[in-house]
């Protein structure tokens, strides 16, 4: 797994390794059971603070992402995927709402609304 981190995203450091092993689970690429780097040695890797790891990781593991085992290190859970299919569908789902929402505001069609939604959706993938 190989994490890149920009300084002028703007988006906090700690949550861009959040997103970067959130996605690395949810594509495959790590799977249940295996083993993060540890804290420090990523922290020296990405050249950033052990707190700012420790709070990527705690907060993954908040969301039971990965499970923290004392003096053995941090690894992805088995159920891991599934949670995180489930807040990200609930996030679409909020999404979704505004976007109704706001295009109800605006009097576009349904029909325009899904098209825009496609190409959108198109747009990301290609991405």
């Amino acid at each position: 797994m190989k994490l890149i981190i920009s300084s002028v995203s703007g988006e906090p450091i700690y949550e861009q390794i959040k997103n970067q092993i959130r996605a690395s689970v949810l594509n495959g690429e790590l799977k249940a059971g295996e083993a993060l780097p540890s804290l420090r040695k990523l922290a020296k890797e990405l050249r950033i603070s052990v707190l700012t790891v420790t709070r990527a990781y705690n907060e993954l593991a908040d969301e039971g992402v990965v499970q923290n085992i004392q003096g053995k290190g941090t690894f992805v859970m088995d159920k891991g995927n599934e949670l995180m299919r489930n807040q990200l569908e609930a996030q679409a789902r909020t999404s979704l709402a505004e976007a109704v929402c706001a295009a109800k505001a605006a009097d576009i069609p349904l029909a325009d609304l899904e098209t825009m939604l496609a190409k959108e959706y198109q747009k990301d993938v290609a991405s």
